[in-house]
């Protein structure tokens, strides 16, 4: 009989080892499993959840926009007064919603090549105002003028048009006709060939920025997403290798299996160029743990603190000079990027800006990236457009001028954040999977332990 039940115990102990050793090898066979699906499905070919979220935009995406309202406009242009600006906004509108066309997979060099269309809807509800909503703001086609003519004798012919259209530094125009595009008066008498349609962004509705060629992972997944930089230097608009500056993904996602360490790269149309990413801190997002990276100091910094930023600064030749990035060469007018309201800027290019009250919470930039699929689930991407004027002897009306302004036009928030129903989704497929295998694997090898310590206690005992 005490064999028997010496037998027992024996029996038990080991029940409970193997149910230990299966614990400890669940969750590696089982993260083996959903890294093999996740592997397949990140690749951007048709039929994947990858490709569905990279081809159309899987969630929502809004662009507000706020307005800087210029206060004293004669003071400046008379006096070379610091200019007061009052921010409105936000006007909001609908972007990124248009499907990519012309997708072409190549099986040669696994990369897919695209175009990305262009689109805006204005949204009332989520705007202070209407598009007829009117500012006083820089006028576009003086400040550029002497940047595009910039011999003094076509400049005095200049300022003769100028004064016969009525033109001035400054002038009253509605949101639409600020960023979608309205008749210059001035423009139109030039008698040189010039665009007399002028607009932040226009033209934009159904237009293109070029042909985007990008890696679809399927012979490497550590490169799906990344822009092909061969192609971009060789075949894409001149714009598009400004400073040769491309490499990284679109930022709507990264390679999978991401690590806080990684730097992530994106490239951006709206800078003419690449900038990285890093980690800042963990985040929950609708109950799907997150990496949030946001881009470091040096992105804006001067070409002394970062060299890869030596084409952005033709401004001024002070090594202190920092906070904004030159990308006339790219656009062809003055236009100088930066974060809203100058954050971390030089004095240089705040100080004769008034009314601005820059912050690291509400103007700073951060991407919400899910580290399994490199998916980017939540973003904020914020930046201010900004014209250099320069004072100007021939051309009267910005002849009182007695310094450079860097003239805030407006700045921007792009957001976009995973709905919840997608969010649900989300967790059942990836994040749900791998909390059930951690559970599992805790279950198994607390119970194994438990069982094997108590028959072998029992043994001994007896």
């Amino acid at each position: 009989m005490r064999c028997e039940r010496n037998r027992g115990l024996i029996a038990g102990a080991v029940i409970g080892a193997i149910l230990a050793v299966c614990g400890g090898i669940l969750k590696p066979i089982g993260y083996r499993n959903l890294e093999n699906t996740i592997k397949k499905e990140v690749v951007l070919e048709e039929g994947t959840l990858a490709f569905k979220n990279w081809d159309k935009a899987g969630t929502e995406i809004y662009r507000q926009l706020w307005i800087f309202d210029v206060q004293n406009p004669q003071e400046v242009m008379v006096k070379s007064s610091n200019i007061k600006v009052k921010q409105r906004g936000p006007y909001t509108y609908r972007v990124h919603y248009l499907p990519k066309e012309n997708i072409i997979q190549n099986p040669e060099d696994h990369t897919v090549s695209y175009v990305k269309l262009n689109g805006a809807i204005f949204e009332p509800s989520l705007s202070v105002g209407t598009e007829n909503d009117t500012f006083t703001v820089l006028n576009l086609a003086v400040a550029v003028a002497p940047y595009i003519y910039q011999d003094a004798s076509v400049q005095e012919s200049l300022n003769s048009l100028i004064k016969e259209s009525n033109s001035s530094m400054f002038q009253t125009r509605t949101l639409k006709e600020i960023l979608w595009g309205y008749k210059d008066p001035f423009f139109s008498l030039i008698p040189n060939p010039v665009s007399t349609t002028l607009g932040v962004y226009y033209p934009y509705n159904n237009t293109v920025d070029g042909v985007y060629k990008v890696f679809n992972g399927k012979d490497n997944i550590s490169k799906v997403a990344i822009i092909d930089t061969f192609n971009g230097k060789k075949n894409l608009p001149y714009w598009r290798s400004y400073c040769s500056m491309i490499n990284g993904t679109d930022g709507a996602s990264f390679p999978p299996f991401i690590e806080k360490s990684r730097v992530l790269y994106i490239f951006s149309s709206a800078l003419c160029r690449s900038f990285y990413v890093v980690f800042e801190s963990d985040v929950d997002l609708k109950g799907i743990p997150v990496y949030r990276f946001i881009p470091p100091s040096k992105t804006f910094a001067s070409p002394t603190e970062n060299p890869d930023n030596h084409c952005f600064y033709n401004i001024s030749n002070n090594s202190a000079f920092y906070g904004i990035l030159d990308v006339s060469q790219c656009r062809g007018i003055p236009v100088y990027i930066s974060r809203p309201h100058f954050l971390h800027a030089s004095p240089d290019v705040s100080e004769p800006i008034e009314g601005l009250n820059p912050n690291e919470e509400e103007h700073g930039t951060y991407l919400d990236v899910e580290p399994i699929t490199g998916f980017t689930l939540r973003f904020s991407k914020r930046m201010q457009v900004n014209i250099l004027v320069k004072p100007v002897q021939t051309i009267e009306a910005l002849k009182g001028l007695k310094k450079n302004y860097v003239v805030p036009i407006f700045w921007l928030n792009e957001t976009g954040t995973i709905g919840d129903e997608k969010a649900e989704m989300f967790k059942h497929q990836v994040t749900g999977k791998i909390k059930l295998l951690s559970l599992l694997q805790i279950s198994f090898v607390s119970i194994g332990v438990m069982m094997f310590g108590a028959f072998i206690l029992c043994y001994v005992c007896r």
